[in-house]
């Protein structure tokens, strides 16, 4: 892929982030609301809250984790990072990935069925669980951007328009 442009990859850049940030609140959200209709004695208060999850399911989940997936591979496959390159950047396409994957196939459904009995058991508490620590983890990474380039990444690669091969790890031609 050509690299991105740089008004082009910054405008990328802030929906991903907006859109990443957006999936982790969405997620706090779903949490929430699963507690709430996990431990109240109200039934009232429980069918309010998965009705609410329900909303949130089929409005904004399967839209949010696509998003997030793909602004991260358009970005990833668009600048220097790479996909493979760098070992953080490819944990976090591995984990969104599967994070969205698994809100897709088990997390909507699963808000569904609850939606549909008005009540909610331990799994609608656990999965937003798991998935808030996943997202915090992803945004851990994407800043602190721990760990080494992958073996993809260390071999020696073109330099933009010469030909000539390029160290990566010291940006110095070489032969």
């Amino acid at each position: 892929m050509k690299p991105l442009k740089r008004p082009v990859r910054r405008g990328l850049l802030v929906a991903h982030v907006s859109i990443s940030v957006s999936w982790l609140g969405l997620t706090v959200g779903l949490l929430t609301l699963g507690i709430t209709a996990f431990l109240t004695e109200e039934p009232a208060t429980a069918r309010a809250a998965t009705l609410a999850m329900k909303i949130f399911g089929d409005w904004l989940v399967v839209p949010v984790a696509l998003l997030s997936l793909l602004s991260g591979l358009v970005l990833a496959l668009g600048t220097p990072w790479g996909l493979a390159r760098h070992r953080w950047v490819w944990t976090k396409f591995w984990l969104t990935l599967i994070t969205a994957a698994l809100s897709v196939f088990s997390l909507r459904p699963g808000i569904d069925e609850a939606a549909a009995r008005g009540t909610v058991d331990i799994d609608l508490v656990v999965a937003p669980s798991v998935a808030t620590a996943t997202y915090l983890f992803i945004t851990a990474i994407s800043v602190l951007k721990p760990w080494g380039p992958t073996r993809r990444g260390r071999r020696p690669r073109p330099a933009a328009g010469t030909g000539k091969a390029v160290d990566v790890r010291t940006s110095r031609r070489t032969a």
